[in-house]
């Protein structure tokens, strides 16, 4: 049997076809519903371990630079202590009280220079020891973390596992069914679809109004879309209608409810009238 051209279909095929394809899509959202937030708690577990090892880079090369800047600070002071030494030997030779004080002054110069660089050595061996210490912190964290990651893993894997199979098959019948449909028709299905907060992107009318947002469907609208005679969509949400009996959906009417309220009325009021006969 040849294929038959989906812009061939009558209206009321097309919004069988989208009305199926929304019943699928439905049943696969709800699968997603069952893994619940695990895949964004997975998801933000490996960006946060992601940002402690970048975090715990980043101390590493802190470490190593002040660790640099002690090599070089050492280098400093031991050049300061042999002019110590050199001009402390010169004192002995000095001839006359200006060559002393020049040479006394360039001591306490080089000596302030020890001093200043042995206050920086202490100074980056505490930084130093604090880096590392967060380095360790980080780490810890990073392996709790990791542990966290793992137990989300396998409660997500198994909900996948459990889930899979049957997710294929609505894929795959979505996909058949996208097939059939005037890609027209499906292209602005999609948007509505992307659009509504609950996935819905065809709706049958409920109680005299719109089932995606419950806003009333004047008579005449209701009659048209019964006939079938085109597609139709909620002047409110931009939700395509279709007549709930054509989506194969058997609902209570409101005609049906006030009947069912008005007989409760009438039998209410008649014993309301033989209480009071009885009491007369």
């Amino acid at each position: 049997m040849a294929k038959k051209d989906p812009k061939d279909m009558t209206v009321e095929e097309k919004l069988e076809l989208l009305y199926q394809l929304q019943t699928t899509l439905s049943a696969i959202d709800e699968k997603k519903t069952l893994r619940g937030e695990l895949p964004l708690e997975v998801q933000d577990l490996e960006d946060t371990i992601k940002g402690l090892e970048t975090r715990m880079e980043n101390i590493q090369k802190e470490v190593s630079e002040i660790e640099k800047a002690i090599v070089e600070k050492n280098g400093e002071m031991e050049t300061a202590k042999i002019f110590i030494k050199r001009y402390t030997e010169q004192l002995q030779e000095v001839r006359n009280n200006r060559e002393w004080d020049t040479l006394d002054r360039e001591i306490k110069e080089k000596q302030a220079d020890v001093d200043l660089c042995e206050k920086k050595i202490k100074e980056a061996y505490t930084k130093v020891s604090e880096k590392k210490q967060a380095i360790e912190n980080t780490r810890t964290l990073i392996e709790d973390r990791n542990k966290d990651l793992a137990i989300k893993r396998e409660e997500l894997d198994e909900i996948m596992q459990e889930t899979r199979e049957e997710e294929e098959k609505l894929k795959e019948k979505s996909r058949e069914l996208e097939m059939k449909i005037d890609p027209r028709i499906l292209l602005s299905f999609k948007r509505i679809r992307k659009n509504a907060r609950n996935g819905l992107g065809i709706v049958y009318v409920q109680r005299d109004a719109c089932g995606g947002c419950f806003n009333k469907i004047p008579p005449q609208r209701q009659l048209d879309i019964k006939m079938h005679k085109k597609i139709i969509v909620c002047e409110y949400c931009g939700r395509i209608m279709i007549d709930p009996e054509l989506a194969g959906v058997k609902i209570e009417t409101a005609t049906e409810d006030k009947k069912g309220k008005g007989k409760g009325t009438k039998r209410a009021s008649r014993k309301t009238a033989k209480k009071e006969e009885a009491a007369e």
